[in-house]
């Protein structure tokens, strides 16, 4: 059976690094992998739970000011406390939601790439795009497999990050 999974990218490529998951979800899209499909956007929102509730894994990939570098990968359960402001929303709280509406829970992971700058312009720097590249070397064999066992194995592994 072949697994279904999206690799939502989100964040501000008009912020520097903040556009990390955004160009990570180019990247992986360009590959053209069968069953992996990609989507960005500037921020989650609460329409999110729907297209999440119809794929088997989920990939979230966003900047981080602070995970270990390059990057880290973690397994993501559902955030019951469901808050967003009129900004964003938590990666967990688009799953809680997707759980709540749709009675779907997709296996859910959340990559954070390691960022440096944050300054009102476009491109990425110098060791965002050594990081992208690490994280992206990392993800694509697995989405490859399309295996979730494959991603959950190696989410232990990465599990360094806690933003």
């Amino acid at each position: 059976m072949s697994i279904r999974t999206l690799v939502y990218g989100y964040g501000n490529p008009g912020r520097e690094d903040d556009g990390l998951g955004v160009e990570l979800a180019r990247r992986v899209e360009e590959a053209g992998i069968p069953g992996v499909a990609c989507d960005s956007n500037y921020q989650l929102n609460v329409e999110d739970a729907l297209e999440i509730a119809e794929y088997d894994a989920v990939v979230f990939a966003d900047a981080s000011v602070s995970c270990a570098e390059p990057f880290t990968f973690n397994g993501l359960e559902p955030a019951h406390e469901i808050s967003f402001t009129t900004h964003a929303m938590l990666p967990g709280s688009v799953l809680a939601l997707c759980e709540d509406l749709y009675g779907k829970k997709p296996s859910s992971f959340i990559l954070g790439i390691r960022g440096y700058s944050w300054e009102q312009r476009e491109g990425l720097s110098a060791q965002a795009v050594s990081n992208l590249e690490k994280a992206f070397d990392f993800l694509l064999p697995l989405l490859r497999e399309s295996a979730v066992r494959a991603l959950e194995g190696k989410s232990a592994a990465y599990a360094h990050c806690s933003d």
